[in-house]
């Protein structure tokens, strides 16, 4: 399977195409070439860094060239500054929009007792209802699995949702939540779109159980 990943010019991208090879995949990375993302099998975003740097993707035309995909049913996964994109925005960096997939608008953890940013190993544990397709095989008991994260912003877990217009009202759309600070949303997930806070690349088994769950998903 070919897996387009989305290269933004923010961050090293060598231990998620490890990982993708690992699983199988045959990744091909662009940081311009639409037709890439025009014929993906699978799309994945990688990010780190700040969110501006996710204006390249609107420079470069593959913010559109993305959202078709999505509506084409093409499987898209967001990772970490990758799935707070999916949102409308960042408090990080206002004037940058974000795909506006899901509504909500990521925030700052509040100075308080931990460290911020959140970094290392935390919690993951999956929603129950509905039942999450990506956390397939995650524990949901003994306060779920271990992954590993790296931010400062979040994505609320009670703000994020999806609103299409074949349902009567908003839809959560949280597939796992983590506590640092406050509950966030360590994991999303809507139809054929993913996204996920922490790095599943450098989360061990858990993580790779998590991509194949993504690599292997179908309508």
């Amino acid at each position: 399977m070919r897996v387009t990943v989305i290269d933004y010019k923010a961050g090293n991208l060598t231990s998620v195409l490890k990982a993708l090879r690992h699983l199988g995949a045959e990744p091909v990375v662009t940081d311009s070439d639409l037709s890439l993302i025009e014929s993906a099998e699978r799309i994945v975003l990688p990010g780190v860094g700040h969110f501006a740097a996710t204006e390249r993707l609107d420079a470069t035309g593959m913010t559109g060239s993305i959202r078709e995909a999505v509506k084409r049913g093409v499987p898209f996964l967001g990772i970490c500054v990758g799935m707070q994109w999916l949102l409308g925005g960042s408090e990080e960096a206002p004037d940058q929009p974000g795909l506006g997939y899901f509504t909500g608008t990521c925030e700052r953890f509040p100075e308080k007792v931990e460290k911020v940013p959140h970094v290392g190993w935390n919690r993951i544990l999956p929603v129950v209802q509905p039942p999450s397709r990506l956390m397939a095989g995650v524990k949901q008991t003994d306060g779920g699995e271990y992954a590993y994260f790296t931010h400062s912003y979040y994505v609320p877990f009670n703000a994020v949702q999806v609103h299409p217009s074949d349902i009567p009202e908003p839809e959560n759309v949280a597939a796992s939540v983590t506590r640092y600070v406050i509950n966030f949303a360590s994991a999303v997930e809507h139809k054929n779109v993913f996204g996920v806070q922490f790095h599943p690349e450098k989360s061990g088994e858990t993580g790779l159980k998590i991509l194949r769950n993504f690599l292997e998903w179908t309508c």
